[in-house]
């Protein structure tokens, strides 16, 4: 059953299409949005990837306009990543399109499965976020 829910929550975020970001752009900027500020050796880490391919891959990103280099005031040879003002809106825009897709099966479901749904998804959340955060590394951890 997870699987086949996973599937079609697949199916439906596919039609809130992420173009113009690739799966692996799309990590990066959500885990941009709430680690603001992490250095490129702390982000490839995090991605189980080398510094190269993750200082390419957020290339792209500030090419398209989506995520911001800055120098660390602490160090200067440290350069820390933000999600820039066009990231957000693209993030915000995605989930807006996503919440409408839902919002649509969501509708046609009777009160009290939603209500049981809604209950189950508040667990999942505070649960999954609660480990991620337990597992990511610390924007200060590592220079890049």
């Amino acid at each position: 059953m997870t699987l086949t829910a996973v599937e079609l929550l697949e199916v439906l975020w596919g039609r809130a299409s992420t173009a113009p970001a690739s799966p692996s752009q799309m990590r990066v900027l959500l885990m941009l949005e709430h680690q603001d500020g992490i250095n490129l050796r702390t982000l490839a880490d995090s991605l189980a990837s080398t510094p190269p391919s993750t200082s390419r891959l957020c290339d792209r990103l500030v090419a398209a306009g989506f995520v911001e280099r800055a120098v660390s005031p602490a160090d200067r040879r440290e350069v820390r990543l933000h999600l820039s003002n066009r990231g957000r809106a693209f993030l915000d825009d995605l989930r807006a399109r996503r919440e409408k897709e839902l919002q649509a099966v969501l509708e046609q479901m009777p009160a009290v499965k939603r209500t049981a749904l809604l209950e189950g998804l508040e667990a999942f959340c505070d649960t999954a976020a609660a480990q991620i955060h337990h597992d990511a590394p610390r924007a200060g951890d590592r220079t890049a």
